[in-house]
């Protein structure tokens, strides 16, 4: 079956089971579940009901989507996402964006938990992402390209929102939220954590965190003509010279401590938009 034809049977089922026509598609990331609370008058769909979603398969990933009003916006809010790690492609794990835009909605927010190599920007800190380097080693555009879904050779100078940004950074401001930073962000496929060698092999390319995830979607969401604000929440340190053992319970711990400042940044970019 083609794209478009599963995005096709994908947007008839939720569109029988809800009116909303999201204007924004919000992705959480690793313990970032608690703010699916936020919208409301909403439709929830369990991933497994959708055809051709894939579900979750990773511990604090619901797997839910969350239709409804966030911060004055109708939006289509994943309560869990897909990972390369997880055994999907590439094109399934971006098959949401492709699913959100084909409703309606123009803009991405993605989010995510990451490490950081960078010492400036510690555990509990909030990073908007400026740019990022994919050394995933494969790409959800590869193949044949359907020109009503985006073009052959997407540019990719600018996948980030400057405006967007700038909204957040004044939030932040406004707000007085703490340890909020920009960034640059590489993704890798995992599910195994990096040696010190590769951290600090990131740290000489540039890259600040370091994620599992996000770039796939980025990529497909600038290949579909929206605007992305990516937001991460450092989770763990990643210091090549004093690198610890980092486990999943840590990272979701310190993901819900900053979860209340991750909320009120969010909600406050989403009523600016």
């Amino acid at each position: 079956m083609k794209l478009r034809d599963q995005i096709k049977a994908a947007t008839d089922y939720i569109t029988s089971r809800t009116k909303t026509a999201p204007e924004v598609g919000i992705i959480l990331g690793t313990g970032m579940g608690a703010l699916a609370a936020e919208v409301t008058d909403k439709t929830v769909i369990e991933y497994g009901d959708i055809p051709h979603f894939p579900v979750s398969t990773v511990e604090s990933h619901a797997g839910k989507l969350h239709l409804g009003k966030f911060a004055g916006k109708s939006v289509f809010m994943m309560q869990g996402r897909f990972h390369y790690y997880e055994g999907y492609t590439m094109q399934q794990i971006t098959f949401p964006v492709r699913v959100m835009r084909a409703l309606g909605a123009k803009t991405l927010i993605v989010m995510n938990a990451v490490g950081s190599m960078n010492a400036l920007i510690p555990p509990g800190s909030l990073v908007l992402v400026n740019d990022h380097i994919n050394l995933m080693g494969d790409n959800p555009l590869i193949g044949p390209n359907d020109d009503e879904l985006g073009p052959r050779f997407p540019d990719m100078s600018q996948p980030y929102d400057k405006a967007l940004i700038a909204i957040a950074q004044q939030v932040a401001i406004d707000q007085k939220i703490a340890n909020v930073h920009r960034g640059i962000m590489v993704s890798v496929t995992g599910p195994n954590l990096e040696t010190a060698a590769e951290y600090r092999m990131f740290q000489r390319i540039g890259a600040d965190i370091v994620t599992m995830s996000t770039v796939p979607e980025v990529i497909v969401a600038v290949h579909s003509g929206m605007r992305i604000l990516g937001i991460s929440t450092v989770t763990d340190a990643c210091l090549p010279d004093a690198l610890h053992p980092a486990n999943l319970e840590d990272i979701i711990r310190v993901a819900g401590e900053a979860e209340p400042r991750l909320k009120t940044l969010v909600k406050g970019v989403v009523e600016r938009m």
